[in-house]
């Protein structure tokens, strides 16, 4: 578990070793954030936890260096809490589990958290290091960022005192991050009475699992499969050609991830069981088929579970079944004058059916305003139909690109200077908390850069190792030569 210690450079992979073993998924942070002042304490610079559960360090400047501009080096401590189906890891308890696979670094069965550790091992490898000569550095450690950027959101202002914010939290090594998408948390919820299930009825359970899931912001473009998605086609003929029944329908649990997984539980007349596993049979060739070059490693299957005294009444099960069947998931619009970069996406993120409650839940995203909104309403109308109340929340405005930044300019010029090559400028269609932290400091110059980064959000997180020096080298440049107010 320890042997990232031994990458170079050091000072980043042995904090984010250390990192990794300390519980952080999102919701439950009170660990990191004392394992973040405990740290800051070690190493000599002043630190506190803000009234939204941020944390702030600031290093002064170097003698000599007092009078240039302020940076704040800003990244989120919590990671997203996935893992595999065969895994018993507890994110609340237990450490990360790393690996060296190649040239990259990756976690056993579980998220690697380098979506934002990495982030924050660098900001902590700038306040420990004493060789190295800045203006004034400020730490923004934000919290919650994954479940709805609350850290970001309730920063109090007049907190940070700098001029610049460097944002660590992008994920391609060479592109430097201008501007991001908008998003917004819409959740659709129906109470119901739930039906008795005929005492004559057998019961199955339909997992789909095996899916690559994925970031829906960094990934949305790439066609990979939605299991609520493909789930709802297979429910939809099970209803009709097997007389079955919903019972119950879980899946996917956060919202800025591609759902990889569902589990549904139908009702159906025994002598129709047969029928339905040969329906599964079938929709799982279908689905090789539709999604052959994007997915592999499909898992879709139907096996007899012991049956549930309740299901879901007929006519709600109908309603919900052409809601979700409805609802818009990928990409909607690319951005008109950036063919390349998605405006504004959906993810139909997580679905829970049971017991008389329903619940769906969706991330819109998008650059445009205008669009978000368009999106939103089309969301809301679709549940509305199945007589569902929808609630908005969580939302956080598009970050406009700025080509004229002072910031971006010496960033551009010094990874020219150092490796010989041009940076590229990038519109990320995920969120970052760049818009919201310039909704309360706008006078911010800002740039987002990282290491390479894969896959953040499922299983398959990895971070590309050559990545991680010249990253490092860039940092430290670029702080050695911020410029004087």
């Amino acid at each position: 578990m320890s042997e990232i210690k031994n990458l170079k450079p050091e000072c980043i992979w042995r904090n984010f070793d250390a990192l990794t073993q300390v519980p952080r998924p999102s919701g439950h942070l009170e660990k990191v954030q004392n394992f973040l002042l405990d740290f800051a304490a070690k190493v000599g610079v002043e630190a506190f936890k803000d009234t939204a559960g941020n944390i702030v360090m600031r290093k002064p400047a170097t003698p000599g260096k007092e009078g240039c501009k302020g940076v704040i080096l800003q990244a989120h401590m919590d990671m997203v809490p996935q893992k595999s189906k065969e895994s018993t890891h507890n994110f609340e308890t237990d450490p990360i589990e790393t690996y060296i696979d190649g040239d990259w670094v990756k976690a056993r069965g579980t998220t690697l958290g380098s979506d934002n550790g990495i982030g924050v091992a660098a900001i902590m490898a700038v306040m420990e290091d004493k060789e190295l000569k800045h203006g004034p550095v400020e730490a923004l450690i934000t919290a919650d960022e994954e479940t709805g950027m609350y850290g970001a959101n309730d920063l109090p202002e007049g907190e940070l005192n700098g001029d610049i914010l460097l944002n660590l939290d992008s994920e391609t090594w060479g592109k430097f991050v201008i501007g991001s998408a908008g998003g917004l948390d819409i959740t659709a919820t129906l109470e119901y009475k739930e039906a008795d299930t005929d005492p004559d009825d057998a019961a199955i359970k339909v997992t789909l699992k095996g899916l690559k899931g994925g970031h829906s912001g960094l990934e949305i473009h790439e066609g990979r499969a939605n299991a609520n998605k493909l789930m709802a086609r297979y429910v939809r003929d099970a209803i009709t050609g097997c007389e079955a029944r919903l019972a119950s329908w879980h899946g996917g649990n956060m919202r800025n991830a591609i759902p990889f997984e569902c589990e549904v539980v139908l009702t159906l007349p025994k002598e129709n069981i047969e029928a339905a596993k040969e329906l599964a049979a079938d929709y799982k060739e279908t689905f090789e088929h539709e999604y052959a070059g994007i997915e592999s490693g499909i898992i879709f299957t139907a096996e007899e579970t012991e049956t549930p005294k309740k299901e879901v009444p007929e006519d709600i099960q109908d309603n919900l079944l052409d809601a979700i069947y409805a609802c818009h998931n990928g990409v909607l619009r690319m951005i008109p004058a950036i063919p390349a970069v998605v405006e504004t996406s959906s993810n139909l993120a997580i679905i829970d059916i049971t017991e008389g409650n329903a619940a769906v839940k969706i991330l819109a995203r998008s650059s445009s305003e205008s669009m978000k909104e368009y999106l939103a309403n089309t969301l809301q109308s679709c549940f509305n139909m199945a007589g569902m109340k929808v609630t908005m929340s969580g939302g956080y405005t598009g970050w406009d690109p700025n080509t004229n930044s002072e910031i971006l300019k010496l960033l551009e010029r010094e990874y020219r200077e150092l490796f010989g090559e041009e940076a590229e400028e990038k519109v990320d269609h995920a969120g970052l908390e760049c818009s919201v932290i310039l909704g309360k400091y706008p006078h911010l110059d800002v740039v987002s850069l990282g290491p390479t980064l894969r896959s953040p959000h499922t299983t398959g997180e990895r971070c590309y190792i050559p990545t991680m020096a010249p990253f490092w080298d860039l940092l430290k440049k670029t702080l050695e030569d911020i410029p004087a107010k």
